[in-house]
């Protein structure tokens, strides 16, 4: 699986379960972590576990299962290591504190999770 074709698997399981404000951001060369990392928002704990289950599941189901995951158990912030790209799913509060995306102060794409 190609790190585009992982990306579009992490990206479709977040669509299917309805995450808010999907951003992708291309951390190439800032990072040896990972290439690519995907901030999701769910709407309550229950929502941001199912999301990050979903992209579990998904992940498993193309032969390229996660290196990890944290933050089940609360389901404020989980977040998914799928090697080249890394999942954070946050409930709205906490993505706003923690803000990600002006952390790594990089261009970033925006997608609607609408289509």
């Amino acid at each position: 699986m190609t790190i585009d074709e992982l990306k579009q698997m992490a990206l479709d399981a977040l669509e299917d379960l309805k995450a808010e404000d999907i951003t992708v951001i291309d951390v190439k060369g800032k990072t040896t972590v990972t290439d690519w990392i995907i901030v999701a928002t769910g709407s309550s704990s229950r929502h941001v576990k199912s999301i990050a289950n979903s992209v579990i599941v998904a992940a498993k189901e193309s032969g390229k299962p996660p290196l990890g995951s944290e933050g089940e158990d609360d389901g404020e912030w989980v977040l998914v290591d799928l090697g080249d790209v890394i999942v954070h799913v946050m409930q709205r509060q906490v993505r706003e504190f923690y803000d990600l995306e002006s952390l790594w102060s990089v261009d970033v794409s925006h997608r609607d999770a609408q289509g």
